[in-house]
């Protein structure tokens, strides 16, 4: 039995990862900044849960052990989202990530997975393999990069095994209301006729949370691959093409009002 931690649990994807990671018959660790807020998880009283704010890291501490020797860590916990051009991702988080997963790396940490993102390979279109040269063009995946790099670079001096999970898009139970997905489903409850989008013509690459959770435990727990990895589906799809799938099962005509919003960066 291993134990594993993850942290930024209560988010979207973490909540998630832990429903995944209870039926692997290890011990889990869960943390985030709010004990209440896990309180309201199901999974709750299944896990040992320990509290932390990035953001009052203390000089000095061991958080190896602080987490009790963990064998393995998902560490899912980035604050500032969905807005993705802000500066608090290079000015606030970066260094905060940074000498937090290095402390516990220098400490004993050996197998650690992260999520990146697709916007680390910056404005490009078509298929995106990890490989390529990444170019980001907001702040949120200039620090994102900038993590990987400094960890690879971490790698060199402490061996330790690093999986980068770069995401892409994702919907489901727990998304931004914000978000496209939560913003149609919100129509079809109303039962509205109309629904706003852009041109609709710019083409994703889409999974459910649920798909991507049980992506990043598998990746997590293997041990051949290292690196970055792509966790997505392969499939490109336009975004009107994914809003008329997504009304079509769930058996609902509504009028799209396409152009009706500029298209976004």
């Amino acid at each position: 039995m291993k134990k594993i931690l993850v942290t930024g649990a209560t988010g979207f994807i973490g909540r998630h990862v832990i429903a995944h990671l209870l039926h692997t018959g290890n011990k889990i660790v869960a943390s985030s900044t709010s004990v209440e807020r896990a309180r309201q998880m199901p999974w709750f009283d299944r896990v040992e849960f320990i509290p932390l704010d990035l953001g009052s890291l203390e000089a000095g501490k061991d958080y190896f052990e602080f987490f009790g020797r963990p064998d393995l860590l998902i560490h899912l916990a980035w604050s500032g989202l969905p807005n993705y051009k802000s500066p608090i991702h290079l000015d606030i988080n970066l260094p905060l990530q940074s000498a937090f997963l290095e402390n516990l790396i220098r400490h004993g940490l050996k197998d650690l997975t992260v999520t990146g993102t697709c916007f680390e390979y910056g404005m490009k279109e078509g298929m995106l393999s990890e490989t390529m040269e990444v170019e980001p063009a907001n702040s949120y995946g200039k620090a994102k990069h900038a993590l990987d790099v400094l960890l690879e670079g971490l790698r060199k001096e402490v061996p330790f095994e690093l999986k980068w999970v770069r995401l892409f898009y994702i919907y489901g139970q727990g998304q931004n209301p914000n978000s496209l997905p939560a913003q149609l489903e919100s129509a079809i409850d109303k039962g509205e006729k109309v629904f706003n989008m852009s041109g609709g013509q710019q083409v994703r690459d889409y999974l459910p949370i649920d798909l991507v959770a049980n992506y990043i435990v598998r990746i997590a727990s293997q041990h051949e691959v290292q690196g970055v990895i792509n966790c997505c589906s392969g499939v490109p799809v336009t975004i009107e093409q994914f809003v008329r799938d997504w009304l079509r099962e769930a058996h609902r005509e509504i009028s799209l009002n396409l152009g009706q919003f500029p298209y976004p960066d």
